[in-house]
């Protein structure tokens, strides 16, 4: 891509001048939970009179100064007496002649100074400026077109509103494809793209961090067939930081903006800023794509990545928590079954609450402010309105909302109760890992050796152990370990877990032998 994998610098292209105003951004919905701050008045100051710098305040009890006493008139002194004649001195014995000095080592050559790591080059514009924004059917048939007539992998990335709004639906679809250019799509104007999906289905799609990405765009009829996820691969080459503007800065020398990443892009309109941002998220990621591959090809790890990749394709979508209120956050503090029914009444009701108004639900209450309540247990809604987050006038307006589910557990029956605990660590009776010590400790002692293995061959291959095999899968495998243990029965569990050949390969024998220490 005219040569942009290289450190040279960029391509000049021309500027773009942001066209967004104030009210351009759609203003994000406040917390309900905050209150505007109130800054206390300043205490008055006493006014103090102004203090003469050159003089000093009086003490009553000093000494009063010595009158002055004038010198005693100068008399000149009586003449020295004459100095005896000069004698000269005996002459000195010759001294010893010196030792001749040892001669000096050699000085060590200084060490060559290292090279200055070339600075990177800030990329600024996309080299084809930013695109109109695809927000209706008449331009997607147009981009549909483009993108289906070009050449080479196709470049894909989304933006959704994390944080901002409930789900995680995309709000901005962008790609890239040599021949063709940059596409940003509107999903909101346009928000079935199945048509599209279907032009590129059989074109290798490149994303980074495709997990993240894929569910939001199969929800719009986007799914690829083949992929080449750039920060799978990062990890796979033994990248330490494998971020977007990060390893495009190790391996190609350009720096990317990433000013925008935590933006609501459920925005509209988009600011023009946003946009160029959101272009140079695709610009390089053929590039990119191209310079792992390189790098996994010369490391013996190509089919590695391949075997990744055909896995983030096929598998299952993931299943949603059976308990997703247990993931509130300072759960940890909560010890009773009956405390953790009231938080899981009012994380239910606050996630219906974020459900129909579209708010993430940290918007609508955060965490903290359901483990406060249910730690103190008021007695009443006035009395909830007393604590932190409820004081406020928006709060306290819906006070007996939050109250009437937080009451709700106080009357269940206790068959109705959650379990302490019942939050699995690596499936269904598998206790976390941190308690194995007690429950089991032969147990505690097979998962020590067998990550003390998976350590060695992190090492050895330069990739992360969770990268070579899954967590939850070497827990289930140390937990009910098979018997007996060899390398075969070891590889059965992997298999039927899922571990590509890969890892089963590279697995199996050294898991073998530590679980059967």
């Amino acid at each position: 891509m005219s040569g942009l994998g290289s450190t040279s610098p960029a391509v000049e292209c021309p500027a773009v001048t942001a066209r967004e105003t104030p009210e351009m951004q759609r203003p994000v919905d406040p917390p309900l939970f905050l209150e505007p701050a109130v800054s206390p008045s300043p205490a008055p100051v006493a006014a103090q009179a102004p203090v003469a710098p050159d003089v000093l305040p009086a003490s009553a009890d000093a000494e009063p100064y010595e009158p002055y006493e004038p010198y005693e008139p100068y008399e000149p002194d009586e003449p020295d007496e004459p100095d005896e004649p000069y004698e000269p001195d005996e002459p000195d014995e010759p001294d010893e002649p010196d030792e001749p000095d040892e001669p000096d080592e050699p000085d060590e050559p200084d060490e060559p100074d290292e090279p200055d790591e070339p600075q990177a080059t800030p990329l600024l514009t996309p080299r084809d400026g930013v695109p109109e924004v695809v927000a209706d059917e008449a331009a997607l048939e147009r981009a549909i077109s483009a993108l289906a007539g070009g050449t080479g992998p196709l470049a894909v990335d989304a933006e959704r509103a994390s944080g901002y709004r409930y789900g995680q639906r995309a709000y901005l679809v962008q790609l890239r494809r040599a021949g063709a250019g940059t596409v940003l799509i509107d999903p909101v104007g346009v928000p079935d793209l199945t048509a599209l999906g279907d032009a590129v289905a059989d074109v290798e799609w490149v994303l980074h961090a495709a997990s993240q990405d894929l569910p939001c765009l199969a929800e719009i009829g986007m799914r690829p067939r083949r992929l080449f996820d750039t920060e799978l691969a990062g990890r796979l080459a033994g990248h330490e930081r494998v971020g977007l503007g990060a390893i495009v800065e190790s391996l190609l020398g350009y720096r990317l903006e990433k000013g925008h990443s935590a933006a609501d892009w459920s925005t509209r309109p988009l600011p023009e800023s946003w946009l160029r941002y959101a272009a140079l998220d695709v610009e390089l990621l053929v590039d990119l794509r191209d310079a792992l591959e390189d790098d996994l090809r010369e490391q013996g790890k190509l089919e590695w990545a391949h075997e990744e990749f055909a896995a983030i394709i096929t598998a299952a979508p993931r299943e949603a928590a059976a308990e997703p209120w247990r993931r509130t956050s300072g759960l940890h503090r909560v010890r009773s079954r009956r405390q953790l029914a009231a938080v899981r009444s009012m994380w239910l009701a606050r996630d219906e609450q974020a459900q129909r108004r579209d708010l993430a639900p940290g918007r609508v209450l955060p965490d903290r402010a359901i483990v406060d309540a249910v730690l103190t247990a008021p007695p009443s809604a006035g009395a909830l309105e007393k604590l932190p987050v409820f004081s406020g006038p928006r709060m306290r307006r819906t006070s007996q909302f939050w109250f009437a589910a937080l009451d709700q557990a106080r009357t269940l029956p206790d068959s109705e109760l959650p379990g302490i605990g019942a939050a699995a660590g690596g499936g269904a009776g598998i206790p976390p890992a941190n308690r194995w010590s007690d429950r089991d400790p032969a147990a505690a002692q097979r998962l020590a050796a067998a990550r003390a293995a998976l350590a060695e061959l992190s090492e050895q291959y330069h990739l992360p152990a969770e990268n070579i095999l899954e967590p939850a899968l070497l827990r289930r495998l140390c937990w009910s370990p098979p018997q007996p243990v060899d390398a075969q029965s070891v590889e059965d569990v992997l298999q039927g877990g899922n571990a590509r050949s890969w890892q089963v390969g590279l697995v199996r024998e050294p898991l073998a032998a530590a679980l059967s220490d």
